[in-house]
């Protein structure tokens, strides 16, 4: 999914027009970027967490002649998805808009087989 296509997706969503939908999710992405750059976590229960990791110097090898290269410490954004998230990913629960939804037990409850 690319920038747009979320846009359009917040607009129908939420019954914006696009213009709106747009500076919402531009807000949304400044929140996080600012958040991150202050070097603060953000976690976003059921969905994950936005971290910024420490890497250090390091010595690489310049991939066409071989040379070895100096590379600098710097910091990285690093996301790690929620249980929930991981569950839906891999089929193992329902969305909550599903489930909110669904029958109750008792009208899917099918007899054991024997």
């Amino acid at each position: 999914m690319t920038k747009a296509e979320l846009v359009e997706d917040v607009a129908e969503a939420a019954e914006l027009t696009k213009k709106d939908a747009e500076r919402l999710v531009e807000i949304v992405f400044e929140s996080i970027i600012e958040t991150l750059n202050q070097g603060e976590k953000i976690e976003l229960r059921g969905f994950g967490s936005f971290r910024v990791r420490e890497r250090g110097a390091r010595r690489g090898r310049n991939p066409k002649t071989g040379d070895p290269v100096s590379i600098p410490a710097k910091r990285v954004p690093y996301f790690k998805p929620g249980k929930e998230l991981k569950e839906l990913i891999n089929g193992n629960s329902a969305p909550p808009s599903a489930t909110a939804e669904a029958p109750s037990t008792d009208e899917t409850r099918q007899p054991p087989i024997m």
